[in-house]
C-alpha cells in the first residue's frame, strides 16, 4: 500500500485525487491532508480518510479546525505547513493553486518523493531550482495536468521507462520530432475579437468542457494557461521551444500528441476527466484498475483542429517570448498574470487588460539567470509589483 499526502487537498485536483483513492480500496493510505482555507471539506476528508496530519494555512483557523478533527489527529499551521506535509508520504499530490505550489514542490522533491504535479506555477516559475531539486535520489515528477501526462504517456511508448527517468534530459538519440499540445480554446474562441473588450467575469469562468476554479479557467480563457503549459512541457521534457506546438482541439478528447522524427503521431485520448491522469500519476509505471475517461466510439462523433487566434489572445505568444528569454523570465509573467487575473476577477480591468498588464510588466523587467529560490522570489514580486503598477494605469477603463 502507497502513502499519499494530499497538499490542496479541498480543492478540484485535490477532491478528485480523493475519488480516485476511493475508488481502488486497499491500494493508497492518505496520511496528511493540507488547504489553505477550507475546514469544513478538511474536517470532513478527514473524519473519511483518518490522516494523521492535517495543515492549515490561515493561522486563524487553527483552533476551529482542531477542535472538530478525529482525535489524535495532529494539525499543522501557517503556509510552511503545506510544504512540511511534503515529505510525509511515498507520493505527494501538489494541487495547490498558483504560485505558493513551489515550496511544496520544492519539499517533495528534496524528500525525495513521487510528485504528482498539478501546480504548474511553480514548475514555470521556478524552473531552474526545481530541476535541481528532481536530482535528488527517489525524486520525481509524473504530471497531472492533462496535456503533459498524455505527453508523458506518449514519450513513454517511444523514448521507454529508463529515459523517461532522466527526464528533462532526452536521450541523444529520442528521435521526437514536434509535441503538439491541444487546446480547448476557452469559452472565446470564435468570437470576433472587437467583442471581446465587453467580456464579463462570468463568461470567462464559463468553460465548455472543464470544471475548474477561478484562476485556472480565466488563464484558459486567455489561452495564458496553455502559454504556460509551453514552458511546464519545456521544463518537464526539455523539448525545444521550437518543438512545442499549440493546435486548438474543442472536443477536449485528444489531450495531446507527440511526432516522431519519421512523422507518426502519438496521440492520448480520452473524455474530460482529470481522474484518469491523477490515477495515472498515482500509479505510474502501472495503470489504475478504475476506468476514467473511456470513450464509447460509436458515439463520439468527430474530432477538429485548428490554429489558435494569436491576434485575439495575445497572452501565448508572451508565454513563448518569456520561455525563450528563459532565467527569471517566466518567473516574472507567471507573477504578472496572477495580479492581472486578480484584478479582472476584481472587476478592476477588463479582460482585453490582462495580455496588456503582462507585456507591460515583462517590458519593464530585466530577467537575471536565478541560482536560487531567493531570485524567484526576487523575480515573482517584481512581476507582481510592475503588473500592479499596469493595473493601476488602466484601471479607470472599469469593467461592465
Amino acid at each position: 500500500m502507497k502513502t499519499v499526502s494530499l497538499v490542496g487537498s479541498t480543492g478540484s485536483i485535490g477532491t478528485q485525487a480523493v475519488d480516485v483513492i476511493r475508488a481502488m480500496p486497499g491500494a493508497y493510505r492518505v496520511t496528511a491532508l493540507g488547504a489553505f482555507r477550507s475546514v469544513d471539506a478538511l474536517v470532513a476528508q478527514a473524519e473519511e480518510l483518518r490522516p494523521e496530519r492535517v495543515a492549515i494555512g490561515l493561522p486563524e483557523l487553527a483552533e476551529e479546525l482542531a477542535a472538530r478533527l478525529p482525535a489524535g489527529t495532529e494539525v499543522l499551521v501557517g503556509v510552511e505547513a503545506l510544504a512540511a506535509i511534503a515529505a510525509d508520504a511515498d507520493i505527494v499530490v501538489n494541487g495547490v493553486v498558483g504560485f505558493a505550489g513551489l515550496p511544496v514542490t520544492l519539499a517533495a522533491l528534496g524528500s525525495g518523493r513521487r510528485l504528482a504535479l498539478a501546480n504548474k506555477e511553480s514548475l514555470i516559475a521556478g524552473g531552474p531550482v526545481v530541476q535541481a531539486a528532481r536530482t535528488v535520489p527517489g525524486a520525481e515528477i509524473i504530471p497531472v495536468d492533462s496535456e503533459h501526462c498524455a505527453v508523458h504517456q506518449c514519450l513513454r511508448s517511444v523514448l521507454g521507462g529508463e529515459a523517461m527517468a532522466a527526464l528533462p534530459v532526452l536521450p541523444a538519440h529520442h528521435r521526437i520530432g514536434r509535441v503538439v499540445l491541444t487546446a480547448s480554446g476557452g469559452p472565446f474562441r470564435g468570437r470576433p475579437a472587437a467583442s471581446l473588450a465587453e467580456v464579463t467575469v462570468a463568461e470567462a469562468l464559463a468553460h465548455p468542457t472543464w470544471s475548474m476554479g477561478p484562476k485556472i479557467s480565466v488563464d484558459s480563457s486567455t489561452l495564458m494557461n496553455k502559454g504556460l503549459e509551453v514552458i511546464e512541457a519545456h521544463e518537464l521534457f526539455g523539448v525545444g521551444y521550437d518543438a512545442i506546438e499549440v493546435v486548438v482541439h474543442p472536443q477536449s478528447i485528444v489531450h495531446s500528441m507527440v511526432e516522431t522524427i519519421d512523422g507518426a503521431t502519438l496521440a492520448q485520448l480520452s473524455l474530460p476527466d482529470m481522474r484518469l491522469p491523477i490515477g495515472y500519476a498515482l500509479a505510474y509505471p502501472d495503470r489504475t484498475t478504475s476506468s476514467f475517461g473511456a470513450i464509447d466510439w460509436g458515439v463520439l462523433g468527430r474530432l477538429d483542429f485548428e490554429p489558435p487566434d494569436l491576434a485575439g489572445f495575445p497572452c501565448l505568444q508572451l508565454a513563448y517570448a518569456a520561455g525563450r528569454a528563459g532565467g527569471t523570465a517566466p518567473a516574472c509573467l507567471n507573477g504578472a498574470n496572477e495580479v492581472a487575473v486578480e484584478a479582472f476577477l476584481n472587476r478592476r480591468i477588463r479582460w482585453v487588460d490582462i495580455p496588456a498588464v503582462i507585456n507591460d510588466a515583462l517590458d519593464d523587467y530585466a530577467p537575471i539567470a536565478p541560482t536560487s529560490v531567493a531570485d524567484v522570489l526576487d523575480a515573482d514580486a517584481a512581476g507582481r509589483d510592475l503588473a500592479g503598477a499596469a493595473v493601476e494605469r488602466r484601471s479607470a477603463a472599469g469593467i461592465r
